[in-house]
């Protein structure tokens, strides 16, 4: 069993009110950058449902240096719908649903913390709100 101790949001990099799932994610990872799998563990749609993709007991693909230990949850959005502006795109559903899913994630690896994508590299403005500030309490 791998021992966890980061939980790393992302988001999908994707124009906000725009539905894409895990098979969207799925397809672009393996297609697009020749991986195995759904780099993430769990996806988000608009409207809330917690997807899951990689299994937990597998490695992810979602945080360079940091995959070894970790859990990668991603929700779709994170862009304008241009394109041209990373904004925090989450639905209220997607709040609820992340929020439940970090929780649930913490009682499974209480030692895990809370993060976001941008805390481990200043080339990314993901997951587009401090995930660490807002989920500090969990």
């Amino acid at each position: 069993m791998r021992k966890i101790d980061k939980l790393i949001v992302h988001c999908s990099a994707t124009p906000e009110h725009k539905e894409f799932d895990v098979e969207d994610i799925t397809e672009w990872h393996v297609t697009g950058n020749g991986w195995s799998d759904c780099g993430y563990h769990y996806v988000i749609t608009l409207s809330g449902e917690i997807q899951d993709a990689r299994p937990e007991r597998k490695i992810g693909a979602h945080c360079k240096g940091h995959n070894r230990n970790s859990i990668g949850i991603c929700y779709i959005g994170g862009m304008d719908r241009t394109m041209n502006k990373w904004i925090d795109t989450r639905t209220p559903e997607q709040k609820e649903s992340l929020e439940q899913l970090l929780k649930d994630l913490k009682q499974k690896y209480p030692e895990a913390k809370i993060y976001g994508h941008k805390d481990f590299t200043n080339k990314k403005v993901c997951p587009c709100f401090d995930a660490k500030e807002e989920y500090k309490e969990i």
